[in-house]
């Protein structure tokens, strides 16, 4: 009984809720629209005051956008005014009603909605059933928040990144899915473990840079201006570098040198490039602090490009990024057959074709690598590992291939705190029996991390495994 009370109280109220407004006397659309324009200029005021705030804009640019807010927020307040006199001598001719339609619609409402209720209720509802307890709801799924399997997935990258902490691909991994969760100090935290394994890989960088940025809350960081300054040493052409470069120093109110860089930006882009409209946003912001007219600072872009990959338009969007993805190599691929000098992008090319499962071809992109940086410790470790990752997976412990352990040994007499080396030669010794050279090994690595890092732990645990003849 209990519960027709609530429910009769419930759909009373909503009728209460919807059938007297439509019984009201009509407003002038001119008060509607007047309330609504003041509204959204507070807003704007109160957005500009943040802008200030947070140093994205000048407080020459601050008072004038003031001004010109008020000065419309006046001439609201004044045909606001006269509204209202004509309202005044129009309402003593005529005074209005809530029209017919109006009152019949509401009256239909009034009998309809109750009766609705109670006949979806009286085929849907079952009121003995007892409420559900919160322990046992899903309410991430309610809330919309990630499916359960990919939280699982997680979980299992977390755990095998507990045990193999040096896996940098695992950790940007884990760091992008932390991203697209909205999950931003944890994205930057496996981010950064991914970019100190990897060393100076471009992408990884931008991508750290990029997630430091939006965890700051749209301010450059002094880690992500680092971190961009490493992606502009190895490749000044990098769009992303650039354009967060130039941020950085537009928000610490150097704007000149930040309109340099954003106009060379822009003059070195191809038209469609996706990056030109937020670079042209910023040129505007920068003159306008400089007091300069930014159509006459505005370059020109390059001609348009068309995309690697523009057919297939009708499949799925599973084809379509693998298409995209395909072209990208092979446009990379096209690259660095024109400028076979580029090392690091011989290196891109060849974690590429890893994650595309072609061996073959990423075995021969190190091999290319190598030839241009014969002596280049990471160079030697890229090509090992692409000689390593073609090989068969076994449960048992089975010798590397020499070439893969003489190229290791290369890069440990060229840099002999090597990690990678350290921790490759150290599974090779241990796999074949060379217990006392696999201890070395690891012990010099072991020198490296602090008693509480997780690789500290995960390789005392293999050095004690050693002992103990495991």
């Amino acid at each position: 009984m209990l519960f027709w009370i609530v429910a009769a109280a419930m759909t009373a109220g909503v009728v209460l809720l919807i059938v007297p407004p439509l019984l009201k006397k009509p407003r002038g659309a001119g008060e509607d629209r007047a309330d609504y324009d003041l509204e959204v200029y507070r807003d704007q005021l109160s957005e500009l005051e943040r802008d200030q705030g947070r140093g994205l804009i000048s407080e020459a640019q601050a008072a004038a956008a003031r001004a010109e807010i008020g000065r419309r927020m006046l001439a609201i307040a004044e045909h606001g005014k006269a509204g209202a006199k004509a309202k005044t001598a129009t309402s003593a001719r005529a005074p209005r009603s809530a029209p017919r339609s109006a009152m019949a619609l509401a009256a239909l409402l009034a009998v309809l909605l109750p009766l609705g209720a109670l006949a979806v209720y009286g085929k849907l509802g079952r009121p003995e059933l007892p409420a559900q307890p919160l322990a046992s709801r899903n309410l991430d799924h309610e809330r919309g928040g990630p499916p359960k399997n990919v939280l699982a997935a997680m979980d299992k990258l977390k755990a095998q990144l507990a045990e193999t902490p040096d896996d940098p691909q695992g950790w940007a991994i884990l760091g992008q899915a932390y991203a697209k969760m909205g999950r931003l100090p944890d994205a930057a935290e496996a981010l950064g473990k991914a970019v100190a394994l990897a060393g100076d890989d471009l992408e990884l960088l931008g991508a750290y840079g990029e997630v430091l940025i939006s965890a700051n809350g749209g301010t450059v960081p002094e880690e992500a201006v680092k971190t961009f300054d490493r992606v502009l040493a190895k490749d000044p052409k990098e769009p992303r570098a650039r354009f967060y470069a130039a941020l950085a120093r537009f928000q610490a109110g150097d704007s000149k040198d930040a309109l340099e860089r954003w106009r060379s930006l822009l003059a070195e882009s191809p038209a469609d490039a996706p990056w030109v409209p937020v670079v042209r946003e910023q040129i505007v912001q920068a003159a306008k602090a400089l007091n300069l007219d930014p159509a006459k600072v505005m370059p020109e872009p390059l001609p348009a490009e068309q995309p690697p990959v523009a057919q297939n338009q009708g499949q799925g969007d599973g084809e379509d990024q693998q298409q995209m993805i395909r072209g990208m190599v092979d446009g990379l691929a096209a690259r660095l057959e024109a400028n076979p000098n580029d090392v690091d992008g011989w290196l891109r090319l060849s974690r590429s074709y890893g994650v595309l499962g072609e061996t073959a071809k990423a075995i021969d992109a190190a091999r290319k690598a190598r030839e241009q940086a014969p002596k280049r410790p990471d160079v030697l470790v890229a090509y090992a590992s692409a000689l390593l990752s073609a090989e068969p997976r076994s449960a048992k412990p089975a010798p590397m291939p020499e070439e893969a352990v003489a190229s290791l040994r290369q890069a440990l007499e060229a840099e002999p705190d090597n990690r990678d080396a350290l921790w490759l030669l150290g599974l090779n010794a241990a796999g074949i029996g060379k217990t006392a050279e696999a201890n070395d090994l690891w012990t010099r690595l072991l020198a490296q991390f602090k008693p509480d890092e997780p690789e500290y732990t995960l390789i005392r645990s293999r050095i004690d495994s050693l002992k103990a003849g495991g």
